[in-house]
């Protein structure tokens, strides 16, 4: 199974604000101790910008890298220049996927907005001058429909697969906040799908932020996210579907934490993050089982 880790289940975010950092070095180690061997890179700046000093810190760590997310404005004419170092580094440091979301103004993902056509006009052409500028680094582009951002809910991910041919990344977590169905999703979108974070959600707290009673990092800090298996989605039912429509890329296993201080050694988010890994492999080895006995393809 090509499963990786991100260091947001660390408490590590592109928002400034969201809070306390523990350094890459431990973030890392306790990847590869839970089992991990591969990530996600982690918001500009996390890991070392130099890609040959970012590569040796991985390989030191015994770890390879999968991708990355960016969080940028799509739906304002710019230049794409943060696309560009992204997929760079990216590249450079042995990479395979750029995951795009569409950024609204600020440092918070609070706001929602409503594109007009012509803002729609901007993101498809910006996205495909991103697809250009991967696919010259030999990186593919998975766009992230994400909450407090441009692209979040139903509608507006069903116009984004209409107006554009963009891969997506299938986050069950954000899609449900979104009031999107990732079941429902992963058998429309099908081939479209290239890239999945996978988290589960506590439905409470997560009505809550949607009603507008929490902000998104207070969400978080209740316990938005959970492991795998202890939230209220049907996360073997999601892999299912996903082994239907003929999924082979990664799972990203994702459990947005923040921090307000350094973990004791042995405790922590490493211990939220065992938990989902287990599950996981647990859940897809017993669909492996059942699908070899009936003759039919692994997960």
């Amino acid at each position: 199974m090509k499963v990786a880790a991100a260091p947001i289940s660390w408490g590590v975010s592109e928002l400034p604000a969201w809070g306390y950092r523990m350094t890459a070095d431990r973030v890392l180690e306790e990847m590869k101790v839970v089992g991990f061997e591969a990530t996600e890179l982690g918001p500009p700046g996390y890991l070392p910008d130099d890609p040959q000093i970012c590569r040796e810190l991985l390989d030191r760590h015994g770890l390879h890298l999968v991708g990355g997310f960016l969080a940028t404005i799509l739906h304002e004419p710019r230049t794409l220049s943060d696309v560009v170092t992204r997929a760079r580094t990216l590249a450079a440091a042995g990479a395979e996927r750029l995951v795009l979301a569409a950024a609204l103004a600020g440092n918070t993902y609070d706001s929602h907005h409503q594109l007009s056509p012509e803002s729609w006009r901007v993101l498809s052409e910006n996205l495909s001058a991103a697809q250009s500028i991967a696919e010259a680094y030999g990186l593919s582009v998975s766009f992230h429909p994400h909450v407090g951002t441009a692209i979040e809910s139903d509608e507006q991910v069903s116009q984004l697969l209409a107006r554009t041919d963009i891969s997506l990344c299938l986050d069950t977590g954000h899609l449900v906040l979104g009031g999107i169905d990732p079941i429902d999703l992963a058998a429309d979108a099908g081939s479209r799908i290239n890239h999945v974070h996978l988290k589960d959600l506590n439905l409470k707290v997560a009505t809550r932020l949607r009603a507008d009673e929490l902000t998104y990092a207070d969400a978080v800090r209740e316990g938005l996210y959970q492991p795998l298996g202890q939230g209220g989605l049907d996360i073997d039912a999601i892999l299912s579907r996903l082994s239907d429509v003929g999924y082979e890329g990664w799972f990203v296993l994702e459990q947005d934490t923040a921090l307000t201080a350094e973990p004791e050694p042995g405790s922590g988010p490493a211990t939220n993050v065992r938990l989902s890994l287990d599950y996981f492999r647990g859940i897809t080895s017993a669909n492996n089982t059942i699908a070899t006995s009936n003759g039919g393809s692994k997960l």
